[in-house]
Parts: C-alpha cells; sequence; structure tokens
C-alpha cells in the first residue's frame, strides 16, 4: 500500500480566516470564538495535521498579532505560514496561492468549518489528483423556489441542486491559473474561480452533515452538541 510519504503530489491547505463576526453577533471575530477552551481556528487547522505538507492561514493584517497572542498562551504547536488576507475573499484566497509552488494539490478550507473529517480531506484530495478539481456537496432537504418577479416564484426540481462545502481541493497549477484572472462577483467560492477560467469540471464527492460552517449564534449551539457527540481534537 502506498504511504502518504511515497506519494508524488505534495498536498497543501489554505485556511481562510477572515471573519469578522457579524452575523455572529459578537465583538469577537467568529474564528476565534471558544470551543472548549480553544479557538475555533485552531480546531479547524488540527483537522489537517499530518494530511498536508504545509497550511497557509490566511487571516487580516489587524489580526495577526492576536492570533500570535493565542497561539503562545495556547502551546498551538501546529506549523503554519500566514499570508495577509484582502478585502474580498477572492483576494485572501490568491494572497494564500502565493505562498505555495505551482506544483501539487491545495486545499482551501473556511477557517470556520472545524468538524471536517480526515476522510473527507483525503477523499477531496484523491478525487482531485484524478480529476483537476473536486468539492464536497450534500443534498438539498428544503423544498426551492425561483423568484421571478417582487411577489411570484416558481417551484424547482430540488435534486438538481446540492449545497457546496470545504474544502475545494485543485491541482495547484490550475487554481494558481485560475486565480491570474481579475475579481468579478460572481466569484462566490473557488470552484466558481476554476470554473471560469475554463481549467476543467469540478467533481463532486459526498460531503458531511456535520461538516458545517460556524456563522450564526445558533451554529455556535450546534457545535456544542457536536462536541458531546464526536469530541474535537
Amino acid at each position: 500500500m502506498t504511504t502518504r510519504q511515497e506519494e508524488q503530489s505534495p498536498r497543501y491547505a489554505i485556511i481562510v480566516a477572515g471573519g469578522k463576526g457579524l452575523r455572529m453577533q459578537t465583538d469577537l471575530p467568529k474564528q476565534f470564538l471558544p470551543l472548549r477552551g480553544r479557538p475555533v481556528l485552531m480546531h479547524t487547522m488540527e483537522c489537517f495535521r499530518g494530511l498536508v505538507d504545509k497550511v497557509v492561514l490566511v487571516l487580516p493584517s489587524e489580526q495577526v498579532h492576536y492570533w500570535a497572542g493565542l497561539c503562545e498562551e495556547q502551546d498551538f504547536d501546529l506549523p503554519h505560514t500566514i499570508a495577509l488576507g484582502g478585502t474580498t475573499r477572492f483576494a485572501s484566497v490568491r494572497s494564500g496561492l502565493a505562498e505555495l509552488p505551482s506544483s501539487g494539490l491545495v486545499a482551501i478550507h473556511d477557517g470556520v468549518r472545524p468538524f471536517v473529517s480526515p476522510s473527507l480531506i483525503e477523499a477531496c484530495f484523491q478525487m482531485a489528483k484524478r480529476r483537476g478539481a473536486a468539492i464536497p456537496a450534500i443534498p438539498l432537504t428544503d423544498s426551492l423556489r425561483i423568484r421571478i418577479g417582487d411577489e411570484v416564484s416558481q417551484a424547482v426540481d430540488r435534486s438538481a441542486y446540492v449545497s457546496v462545502q470545504t474544502p475545494q481541493t485543485f491541482c495547484l497549477k490550475a487554481i494558481k491559473r485560475a486565480y491570474e484572472a481579475p475579481f468579478s462577483p460572481t466569484f462566490t467560492d473557488d470552484a466558481s474561480v476554476y470554473e471560469a477560467s475554463e481549467q476543467g469540471t469540478i467533481s463532486l464527492i459526498p460531503g458531511e452533515a456535520t461538516n458545517i460552517k460556524l456563522t450564526t449564534p445558533l451554529d455556535l449551539k450546534l457545535a456544542e452538541l457536536l462536541l458531546d457527540q464526536d469530541p474535537l481534537p
């Protein structure tokens, strides 16, 4: 069986953490909120320990000093490189990519998704290695309607849609080339940037219901429940 060290393609992770905590209704940015005494961001980064060759953490410049203090306080020893975030997620990911070479694979992950499993990360890397780009997605459970006027809507087939998660994982050469494009408001995630550059198609893999993004106070309560069921490191 091929070991992690024997693989030809180096693996990297970019953790994007530029949230302001507005929808979380807290002055503290959501990536720094405590879960079991440690910032959410540390739990998220721990998910990639031993699975990648390098971690790049993208932070707003005004948060770098605060993060350094947290790392010292928590004895956080996961090696990582800091890249400075931009005014958009697009700019932040571009900054993170600049810290990486042009060969290998990269998983781009939200800093406030602390429950991603090693098996999902591995599946993303394996699919990206075969197909060039892979993103996790889960089926929708709510009914969907499309708005076609101020007071008019129409039902759509929800089976034709999925909800997208991270880590969105790519061949580094292709995603770097994609991020050479100028910013567009249609770039809602890394996959949309990749598609716009016509680098190739996006392969979907089954996501995880527990791979939630912590955005609102309700999400934090759900995170606490998940901690009781499946403890974080």
